[in-house]
């Protein structure tokens, strides 16, 4: 039997392969229209909401650049290139069907809109394992990660107090996020590796399921 009461998950770079496409894409959408930005510019965007990041775009880019047309474009963009189906990060069919089995409540704190999670969650093939209601995402917060704000709620429409949670995670403000609720928290970078100067998860690894190993949730 697990440790955990509850398992809560990020989703972009967590369960799901998303990050690369939408990065990817934002590349060559920039690029097109006359304003290149580096990889690493756009992957220092990865696990904020979406507000703060054309925020942070704005300021990069400058007031020449229409940032609410090119984050349009890129939407449609992405979308279509996620159109057939979106990849799950490695390990993660085979650890929700094991914690399904066990009847172990899961739910999903993203930095995504609510709605646009499930529709990435349905793509995915991965709705039966969320009940709608505990998908939360930033815009049903006060505040985006790397505040609390949505592991605390994932928890309470669980019925599950915080500190009986695992959250997984891919990105620092997300294990930012999942700390400052109070979590146990597990590390899985997906396209940043993880630095000593960001929060510290409870636990670093390679995959999901070495994540779900070693955090005690799955033998």
């Amino acid at each position: 039997m697990s440790r955990f009461a509850a398992a809560i998950f990020d989703l972009d770079g967590t369960l799901l392969d998303t990050e690369r496409p939408i990065v990817d894409t934002a590349l060559s959408i920039l690029a097109a229209r006359g304003h290149p930005v580096t990889r690493a510019f756009l992957l220092s965007l990865v696990g904020i909401d979406v507000i703060e990041g054309n925020r942070r775009l704005a300021a990069h880019l400058g007031p020449e650049v229409d940032v609410d047309s090119f984050t349009a474009e890129w939407n449609t963009a992405a979308r279509a290139a996620m159109a057939d189906g979106i990849a799950l990060k490695p390990g993660v069919a085979a650890l929700l069907d094991t914690l399904a089995q066990q009847g172990l409540p899961r739910a999903v704190a993203t930095n995504s809109a609510t709605q646009a999670a499930q529709r990435k969650l349905g793509l995915a093939g991965l709705s039966h394992h969320f009940d709608a209601a505990h998908v939360v995402g930033y815009d049903a917060v006060a505040r985006p990660k790397p505040a609390a704000d949505v592991y605390l709620m994932a928890a309470a429409r669980l019925g599950v107090a915080p500190s009986a949670c695992v959250a997984f995670e891919d990105s620092a403000p997300g294990v930012a996020a999942a700390l400052a609720a109070g979590m146990t928290v597990v590390h899985v970078p997906d396209m940043l590796p993880a630095r000593m100067e960001q929060a510290t998860a409870h636990h670093l690894a390679g995959s999901i399921l070495d994540g779900a190993r070693a955090c005690g949730l799955i033998a």
